[in-house]
């Protein structure tokens, strides 16, 4: 799959400030989200949209920058510790996340489960904090990890801070497939949760990613009001009910919002 639609190239194409050669890098770089393995020129020419030959230039300058390497064993190209050293300093100047990284450590202190920091962009919450519990994976726990926008309990939480005609357009461009038997995928389910969160100032979801978890979150609003991140508490079923859950944790995530808001 190209990481640029037509759409997006044709819009580059247009504009007169855009660097195309700087946009090629970029979406060789972006070539490796959802990556399973080290990959090919050809399946990053695929995957970025561009000829075999630029893909291998590129792919040589960011050799020669640290932000690419050759697979260890076998055929193939991996990331570097350049993309790392990118991500660590996104985080470290990122004003929410400085603001909340002490409410977040004390919120785990207090609940002693999995607490996630999530930051909105559109269809997906990318993880931009993460204090795992001692029940995840290794994937799951790691800083740019993304889940679906419509089936969490922090993008429900999120929606809920937004007009009907953003949520109905987010709905009608969302890819609604499931995650677990339990993700709802009908947008009337989905606009009930929203409605709830509404209510409550918190949605709470239950295995909508995951079999086994619950999950609540509450909304984090910038200045205007606008919804930019949520934080997501999550348990395991085998330790809690869900009613139970959303009593112990509600007031406790909410509380770390609004120290993070007036922070």
């Amino acid at each position: 799959m190209s990481a640029k639609s037509a759409g997006q190239a044709r819009r580059d194409s247009e504009d007169s400030l855009f660097v195309q050669s700087l946009g090629r890098g970029m979406h060789v770089l972006a070539a490796f989200r959802g990556a399973e393995r080290p990959l090919s020129l050809a399946e990053i020419a695929a995957r970025a949209g561009i000829t075999r030959s630029a893909a291998q230039r590129i792919v040589h300058t960011f050799r020669q920058l640290g932000f690419m390497r050759p697979a260890d064993n076998g055929p193939g190209f991996l990331l570097d510790l350049g993309v790392l050293d990118l991500t660590y300093d996104y985080l470290r100047l990122n004003p929410l996340l400085r603001k909340a990284s002490p409410v977040l450590l004390e919120l785990r202190r207090n609940v002693r489960e999995r607490i996630d920091l999530s930051l909105f962009d559109g269809q997906r919450m990318v993880y931009a904090a993460r204090m795992q519990s001692k029940r995840e994976m290794f994937f799951a726990t790691l800083v740019g990890n993304t889940v679906p926008t419509y089936c969490t309990s922090g993008g429900w939480s999120v929606m809920a801070m937004l007009p009907d005609d953003e949520v109905d357009a987010l709905l009608r461009n969302a890819d609604l497939q499931p995650l677990t038997p339990r993700t709802l995928t009908d947008p009337a389910a989905i606009r009930e949760q929203i409605a709830l969160a509404r209510e409550r100032g918190h949605a709470l979801a239950e295995e909508q990613i995951l079999m086994g978890e619950v999950a609540l979150g509450v909304a984090i609003p910038d200045t205007d009001g606008r919804p930019v991140a949520a934080i997501h508490v999550a348990g395991s079923l085998s330790e809690w009910q869900p009613e139970e859950f959303r009593r112990v944790v509600a007031p406790l995530a909410s509380e770390a919002v609004r120290a993070i808001i007036s922070g």
